[in-house]
Order: structure tokens, then C-alpha cells, then sequence
């Protein structure tokens, strides 16, 4: 039953930061067999305005800090340099607006996997407002 919600839990996350990204004129789907159904190295979340595109891979909790295995960022930066897209983690931390993190940026731990502090995701990390007005300044400057 956890594994259950946990899942359940991570598909409402993907899905509200899709929807806000269509919101922000960028087409944005979730890859459907993100998370292990898999053998391919998908993100959670592609999105891209035809000038931008991002590799999202979306993590949420209600803690201070977010474990993710080696094995997800490989496979993010993986699909991100053959489809040509920016890779990102994709940080809600409950109560807190979603931040966005540079791969480079996260922390490796002694067993080789990476941590996001709290701290860290809004130190180093974007709103998603920024991310946003990223995607529309490439897009305009790039259309003329």
C-alpha cells in the first residue's frame, strides 16, 4: 500500500507541473513509462516551446530532504543529451513552491547516490516563475 501512494503521490505532483506548464504556452507531457516500466531513460516530465526543451525529473515530500538514486539522474542526463533538452529536478517541498534544480548542483552522497536539502533547492534552485520567463525570453529571442 505505500509503494501505492507513494505513486499516487508523485503522479498528482507530475501532473500539476504539466498542467503549469501548458499554462506558460510550453507543451509539457509526462512520460509514461518514467519511474522503471522501462529499460529507456525517461524523465518524469518533457516540455518544450519548439526553441527549449526540458527533462524533468520530479520529486516531492514532506520532509527537509530528497534521496534520489544514481540510477534516475543518470538516465535523466542521458535522455537530456540525446533529446537536446535542459535537465532538471523538479523540487515541491510541501507548503513551498516548486523549485528546479540543476543536476551539477545536487549534492552525491558516500553511495553514490544525490540529496537534496530544502536549503539547498532554494539556494540553488529556480521558481518555477523563473523557469517560465526562462522558457519565453529563449523563445522570443530565438523567433526573430
Amino acid at each position: 500500500m505505500p509503494v501505492n501512494s507513494m505513486s499516487k503521490k508523485g503522479s498528482r505532483e507530475e501532473r500539476e507541473l504539466v498542467k503549469m506548464l501548458w499554462e506558460a504556452d510550453c507543451a509539457a507531457m509526462r512520460a509514461p513509462a518514467s519511474g522503471g516500466a522501462t529499460k529507456k531513460p525517461l524523465p518524469d516530465v518533457i516540455a518544450g516551446n519548439g526553441k527549449l526543451y526540458l527533462a524533468i525529473e520530479v520529486k516531492s515530500t514532506s520532509s527537509e530532504r530528497i534521496y534520489i538514486n544514481s540510477q534516475k539522474i543518470d538516465a535523466l542526463r542521458e535522455f537530456s543529451d540525446i533529446f537536446g533538452a535542459k535537465p532538471y529536478v523538479g523540487a515541491k517541498f510541501k507548503r513551498e513552491k516548486w523549485r528546479f534544480i540543476r543536476i551539477n548542483d545536487l549534492v552525491k552522497t558516500k553511495k553514490n547516490n544525490y540529496r537534496l536539502d530544502k536549503d539547498l533547492a532554494f539556494l540553488k534552485g529556480i521558481e518555477l516563475e523563473e523557469m517560465i520567463g526562462r522558457i519565453k525570453q529563449f523563445k522570443f529571442s530565438k523567433s526573430s
